[in-house]
């Protein structure tokens, strides 16, 4: 299927479901979806931001601001699966319950606010990927019309690119508890650490890189500090600023990983989906 099939696919789907609900994180999928959406549907569909201590004030603030940038209406929604234990003691399929807990809020809204559906930004190459969220979004009824009509994250890519949307090359920006080891819980305060050693990193010029938050049993936690292949010269000479600045925030040790930060393999069984 040609990539103009697939978008005039995507538009009947859209149609289809109306009036709708998206769930936008503010990524590359999320964004071009309700992008597409609020062109076809105008004001039958809003997007919806789950806002909660794992989402980077920074990412959420783009968020807004891109959604401006192409007329959408967005609505914020504070969600709760901190409070989870399920969720905050990190399990394998800890985004199960971070979905379920945005689905079932959004079902909610949908019911007051009298939307048909709900739809979320899975792509056709998500179908490779071990991903619990999928499991939520089938028990929800959460459509992906995206996947349905076939686009590829490049695909996607491409058609944001035409579109002038921001969000064409940037990297993949997975919430904050995806730094943090399964097994060890998630915490406001962890997440705290993470972002605010992320914003550092990033003010240094870093683009695509992670602050991966390791546990050290009575002592405060160490950091292993990835970043693209293609940056790891810079790294090497920011290192020096760049290291003290993350002990300050707290952590006792910084590593640097020297064989940088590589996306997970798009495989079905891969547990890294959301690395």
């Amino acid at each position: 299927m040609g990539l103009r099939t697939k978008q005039i696919a995507l538009r009947s789907l859209l149609q289809e479901h109306a009036p709708l609900l998206v769930a936008y994180s503010g990524g590359v999928d999320s964004t071009y979806l309700l992008a597409e959406a609020t062109d076809v549907l105008g004001s039958r569909v809003l997007g919806v931001i789950a806002d909660s201590p794992s989402l980077p004030r920074q990412a959420l603030a783009a968020a807004q601001e891109n959604a401006r940038h192409f007329g959408a209406q967005v609505r914020i929604l504070a969600t709760q699966e901190l409070e989870d234990p399920r969720y905050s003691s990190n399990p394998v399929n800890r985004c199960y319950f971070c979905k379920a807990e945005l689905f079932g809020q959004m079902r909610v809204l949908a019911r007051e606010g009298g939307f048909r559906s709900l739809a979320y930004g899975e792509n056709a190459d998500d179908a490779y990927q071990w991903r619990p969220g999928s499991q939520a979004a089938l028990e929800f009824s959460v459509v992906a019309p995206l996947r349905e009509s076939g686009l590829t994250k490049a695909e996607i890519r491409l058609l944001s690119k035409e579109r002038g949307l921001p969000t064409a090359d940037q990297p993949a920006q997975p919430c904050l508890s995806s730094r943090i080891p399964h097994g060890t819980p998630v915490t406001r305060e962890a997440l705290t650490l993470v972002e605010n050693a992320e914003r550092i990193v990033r003010g240094h010029g870093f683009r695509v890189f992670r602050v991966r938050y390791l546990p050290v049993p009575g002592e405060h936690p160490r950091a292993n500090l990835q970043v693209a292949s293609d940056e790891m010269a810079g790294l090497r000479q920011r290192a020096r600023y760049l290291i003290p600045e993350l002990r300050a925030l707290g952590f006792s040790e910084v590593a640097i990983d020297p064989e940088g930060y590589k996306a997970p393999a798009k495989v079905r069984d891969s547990k890294a989906a959301c690395a």
